[in-house]
């Protein structure tokens, strides 16, 4: 699945005038990849960062589907959209990710 399918498209906006600050991989804007420890051997897995042209629901559709996987998708006030997945995905996001098009020099891992 490759990442121009789970791009926003929205047919009433303008002719794609979009700032430039919201781009992914600005020098402010990285894509954070965490693990969280729940309880015992179970874990959760976060990316935040995602910049807005990308749909985060389509974008948990397609880690679901490829990862096996549950996941949602959490509001937050300061960080914005953050995509949730059960169990350690973050090398598998981070492969995902550079093999649809984003520079690994803009994706940060961090864990364990």
């Amino acid at each position: 699945m490759s990442l121009q399918n789970l791009k926003k498209e929205d047919p009433f906006a303008a002719d794609g005038l979009d700032d430039i600050e919201d781009k992914v991989g600005s020098e402010e804007n990285y894509l954070h990849i965490r693990i969280q420890q729940r309880n015992g051997r179970k874990s959760l897995t976060t990316l935040q960062g995602l910049g807005k042209e990308y749909d985060p629901k389509k974008l948990l559709k397609a880690f679901k589907k490829e990862f096996a996987c549950n996941g949602t998708v959490v509001e937050d006030e300061q960080l914005g959209e953050v995509i949730q997945l059960q169990g350690d995905q973050r090398i598998k996001i981070k492969n995902f990710l550079v093999e649809n098009g984003i520079l690994a020099s803009n994706i940060k891992v961090h864990g364990f």
